[in-house]
Order: structure tokens, then sequence, then C-alpha cells
């Protein structure tokens, strides 16, 4: 059932009852004014969706409704009803930014046609202007008062310019695509493309074909040629995701492409260039995986021109009000909710608690709160239970220090192992230290090990 809402302008009374009658036919709510001052007052009343409105009117014009109109309420959708011998002033009022006209007699199929397109047209407009602000608000997660924060941004403000390479590294959940796509939309081609690439996602055969693209016949159900990513970023940014994860031979033909900046898609015989620029992301050490023979170091360096590290929440607790901020608006927004704010008790929660899955895993306990509230305000009791157990084992005073110190340092390995499923590598990435290292703690203070 339809609900939109069209207000006709027009002093003939016979021409708004047809056109009222034949609307709400239709389903659409119909209100009518007989002249421009009376409209303009329904316009801020009502709010149309729709306007139709009669050029040749006593006291005020519709040219001069329409100026009002686009002063006013420039994304009001306008049609004019123009009368034989007018269409010279119907087509001057499209150039000031109507959508279209109407002649009379007004037929009434052609009526509902313009009215449908001028309303899908409104409905596109609108959505195409909500993803750019649900894309642009996306960075307003790189705020903050943190100097690491500040550091990575001003960096990223200057690599943004030009074709330089960068390699963005940090631990999952930081944001590493967002800063990637940041970079190329205050890039000089931020109206070019923007392609991703996740490199774990795929099998060999099957990324090499998704990143340089296929001929022909080149391999069984090969039965069109087919572009690569490589080839639609052209003039644009190559965002590689996980690009640790990439097998020895697709890291040589990477190799190639950055030092060529050509290609051959799978099954060709001649090599194509493009101009792409690429940003790269892991959250691996590369160092250490070039020095345990896991990666090319020839292309480690060649994607190391510029390296952005995007620190871990645990260290930036400064920005966790913020972000949070940041996240209850957005979810009250999505999920239309009127939740005003999150309590000091549940903030200070927040900043003790070591965020192993870092900005997701906040995103996620902000999703939650928002939709278990009944108040419009967030309290410990919405927060996960590990949250909230944490903040409650402190240690006890009069401990020596070096006790104090084991008992934190077997409480934090405990919790980030368990976090992992006791995946003793993905724990060595969150806590920052070697993996032998942390084998050699699990001995040292007797951590069980599932």
């Amino acid at each position: 059932m339809r609900n939109e809402k069209i207000l006709i302008i027009d002093d003939d009374p016979q021409i708004r009852m047809l056109l009222n009658d034949r609307l709400e036919m239709n389903k659409y709510i119909v209100t009518q004014a007989e002249n421009g001052i009376q409209g303009l007052d329904l316009i801020q009343r009502e709010n149309p969706d729709l306007v139709l409105l009669d050029l040749m009117m006593p006291e005020m014009d519709g040219m001069e409704v329409l100026n009002r109109i686009n002063c006013e309420h420039p994304d009001l959708t306008v049609i004019i009803l123009t009368a034989f011998g007018t269409i010279e002033k119907a087509i001057e009022a499209m150039k000031l930014g109507a959508y279209d006209f109407l002649p009379k007699p007004c037929k009434p199929d052609h009526i509902l046609l313009v009215v449908k397109k001028a309303l899908e047209r409104k409905g596109f407009k609108e959505e195409i202007q909500f993803l750019k602000d649900e894309i642009e608000s996306q960075y307003d997660m790189f705020i903050g008062e943190s100097k690491e924060m500040k550091r990575v941004m001003e960096m990223a403000h200057r690599v943004a310019a030009g074709k330089t390479t960068v390699l963005v590294g940090g631990e999952s959940g930081t944001g590493k695509q967002l800063l990637s796509r940041a970079i190329h939309d205050m890039s000089d081609r931020s109206d070019k493309p923007f392609v991703q690439v996740n490199c774990t996602t795929l099998s060999e055969h099957l990324l090499e074909s998704d990143l340089f693209g296929h001929e022909r016949g080149a391999f069984t159900g090969a039965h069109q040629m087919k572009k690569g990513r490589v080839e639609m970023a052209h003039r644009g940014t190559l965002f590689l995701d996980e690009i640790g994860d990439l097998t020895p031979s697709i890291q040589a033909k990477l190799l190639h492409f950055l030092e060529q900046n050509e290609f051959e898609r799978v099954g060709g015989m001649s090599p194509m260039k493009v101009d792409v620029r690429v940003i790269a992301a892991t959250n691996k050490n590369l160092k250490d995986e070039v020095k345990e023979g896991k990666f090319r170091e020839d292309l480690y360096f060649r994607l190391n021109v510029v390296n952005l590290t995007l620190p871990p929440l645990r260290k930036r607790a400064e920005d966790i009000k913020l972000l949070a901020q940041y996240f209850l608006a957005n979810f009250n927004r999505i999920l239309q909710k009127k939740v005003k704010k999150i309590n000091s008790e549940a903030l200070n929660i927040m900043k003790k608690y070591h965020w192993p899955g870092n900005i997701r895993e906040l995103e996620n306990v902000i999703e939650r709160a928002i939709v278990l509230t009944p108040e419009d305000v967030i309290t410990p009791d919405l927060l996960p239970m590990q949250m909230t157990s944490e903040s409650e084992k402190t240690l006890k005073v009069g401990l020596h220090m070096d006790e104090a110190i084991l008992k934190f340092k077997h409480q934090f390995i405990t919790r980030t192992l368990k976090f992992t499923n006791y995946n003793q590598t993905e724990a060595a990435i969150l806590l920052d230290i070697q993996r032998t290292y942390l084998n050699r703690l699990i001995k040292e203070l007797n951590i069980k090990i599932k």
C-alpha cells in the first residue's frame, strides 16, 4: 500500500478533482491548494513527497512558487502542469529544477506513469544519500584523542595523494579495511573504483583468476572471458586484505605486477597494462613470515613502501568513550532506538577490559546492549558476562609486587588463550609476543592447556 503524499497546486478545481481522484484510486495520499500562497503553506505543514504545480495562476504564478520551493525545500520533487501554449515556460521551469511536465488536459495513464517515475527517482536519491552517509560515517571510527591514532591518521592524510603502495598492519578488528578505504577516498582516485580482494577466501587457482581474470577456454568451466579485480581497479585502488596468506605462486605473480604494472589473464598470451594503486593489509608480522620462508622478501619490500599500523583498542583506552558513543548513535539510527547514553560505571568497565576483538568487539557489545536495554541508558548488567567478571577479578592489596605480577600474567595469558580457543599462534599475536616466548611463559606459570 502506498503512503506517498502528493500536493496539487492549481487554481482550476476541475483539474484538481481529476488529478485527486486518479491518484487516490492508486493509493496516494493527496492534498490540494487553489493558489501558490496556500500551496507553500501546505508544503511547510504537510511535507509532501511530490508537488504537481500549475504554471498559470493568479496572485503568485507557478514560476515564483517553483523558485520559493527551490530555496526553501531544495530536495522536493516538482512536476509542472502546463496548458497548451505554455510549453516553453514548462521547459524553462525544468531548467530551474522541475522534474518533468504534464500537458493539460492530463491523460490518466500518463499522469500515473510520470508520478511513479518521479517518486522512484526521489527514492533512489534518498537511498544513494543514505549509503553515502553510511560510508562517510564509518570514518568517524578514526576519531580519537590517543596519540597513536592521531599519528596514524596524520600519516594517512600524507600518503593519500599519489600512487605510493601502502601496507596496513594491525590485529583483527582494528579497522584496516576502513583505513584503506579512507586513504582511497582522500586521494585523487576517489571517483574511481575501490576494489577489494580477500586473499584467504579462495583456493590458489580461483584466487589467480579472481585477481587477474581469465580467457575463454583457459580451464574447464571458463566458458567466457572474465576480467579480474586488478583490471577492474584500473585508475583506482586495489585493496588486498590478509596479504600474508598468499601462496608462493600468487606472491610471484603479484610481485611481477607491482614491478611492471602489467599482468596476463589466466590462459592469456599478451600482457596488459593498468594504472592501479595497491593498498595491502595483514594481521601477521610479515618480517617474521619472511624469516620463516613463508613470504617473499622482495614482495615484502615492494609492499612496505609506507607502513601504517593500527593500534589495538587496549592501547587506546582514552578513545573507548568516543567510539562507544559513535556506535551508540549509529545503532540508534539503524535499529530505530532512542538510547541516550552509556552510564559511567559501564564505561569504566569498558575502559578496563582488554578487548581481544578490538573495535569489532566493541561494536558488537554496543549493538547487543542497545537491543537488550528496556530503558534509555546502557548499564553494566547489559554488558557481556566476561567483561563484568573480569572487572571484579582485582588483585588483593598486600600482595608482594613480584607475586602480583605473576598472578596478573597468569590471569591475562589464560584469558587470551581461552579467547583464541587455546590457539597459541593467535594468542601470541594478540599478546604481541613471539610464540616461543608464550610457550615458555605457559610452562613457567604452570598454565593448563586444554
